[in-house]
């Protein structure tokens, strides 16, 4: 019983966090982008959106939207830094990513906080439904539900909108630069301001799941985006193998959500069978290498039937 509460609320947590990798997928495969600020973008949606609530009474739903501007300011930054700079592309986002630390503190004026007793998104939708009592659940389970129903909406809105906009003449040029640079620009296609519309967008959606789980948890902390990228990764990694190279942009997307989910239920699984938390990245970072190298060991095995034919 325990397993499956514990399941069932990996699945609500992968929702929530699936935005992070749709952002993450933006920037790696469609920009072939390596961009590291995605770790201080999602502690920035975080700290915006608490500290809009708690300090100032916010409408928690229009916290998430101003934490999305916010991180798609930080992803301007990172696009300014390497396509006006010429700063190299992973130094640029290790430079945002350290600026927003800082700004994550100044923010929030401490390293933590707490909504402990404030309005949030789920609070609100709470007060709509039955209470637990006339609906015979136990109060944990209707927060996971309505977790649930939360990351499910605005997963769902996120996956429509941009395979929308990457259909789109601006989307196709986007996904031309990070397939041929170089011929984009021969078309005429202003590669720079493409590069900086994907971070934008990228680090945009990575604020966004950073003020939903927020929000979720009750608190931010400067530090929730720390291994965020890795996160990203084995949720677009996993989705990718399990459906064995999605066959068109709309199934690719849903594969980066359902890798998400399915991340987080392996990660609840071992946590039941009793893995120390303090292993938990260690962990995440086996899982992604293996994930990485399961198609070069198919091409291998591959090969060598072929040799020995």
């Amino acid at each position: 019983m325990n397993i499956l509460m514990a399941m069932f609320g990996a699945v609500s947590q992968g929702l929530v966090w699936a935005t992070l990798a749709l952002g993450v997928y933006i920037t790696f495969r469609i920009l072939n982008f390596a961009d590291m600020s995605c770790e201080g973008s999602f502690a920035l949606g975080g700290s915006v959106s608490a500290v809009l609530m708690v300090n100032i009474g916010v409408n928690p739903f229009m916290t998430v939207i101003v934490a999305t501007l916010a991180g798609m300011v930080a992803g301007a930054i990172t696009g300014i830094l390497h396509t006006k700079l010429k700063i190299p592309a992973i130094l640029s986002g290790i430079l945002t990513m350290i600026g927003l630390y800082s700004i994550n503190l100044r923010i929030m004026g401490q390293a933590n906080t707490s909504l402990i007793g404030q309005t949030t998104m789920i609070t609100i939708i709470r007060k709509i439904l039955p209470t637990p009592e006339v609906l015979g659940i136990k109060d944990s389970t209707l927060q996971t539900w309505v977790v649930l129903a939360i990351g499910l909406v605005f997963t769902v809105a996120v996956i429509g909108l941009i395979y929308w906009y990457f259909g789109t003449e601006i989307g196709c040029c986007i996904r031309a630069t990070g397939n041929n640079e170089t011929m984009v620009r021969a078309q005429g296609v202003n590669t720079d301001v493409m590069k900086i519309l994907g971070l934008v967008i990228s680090n945009g959606l990575i604020a966004l799941s950073g003020a939903l789980v927020t929000q979720s948890q009750g608190f931010a902390d400067v530090k929730m985006g720390v291994g965020a990228i890795v996160i990203g990764l084995a949720s677009i990694v996993i989705g990718e193998v399990i459906f064995l190279r999605p066959r068109n942009f709309a199934s690719r997307l849903l594969s980066i959500m359902i890798g998400s989910v399915i991340y987080r239920m392996i990660i609840a699984l071992v946590l039941q069978l009793g893995l120390n938390t303090d292993d938990l990245k260690l962990f995440t970072a086996i899982v992604v290498a293996i994930a990485l190298s399961i198609p070069t060991l198919k091409k291998n095995r591959a090969a060598t039937r072929k040799g020995a034919v």
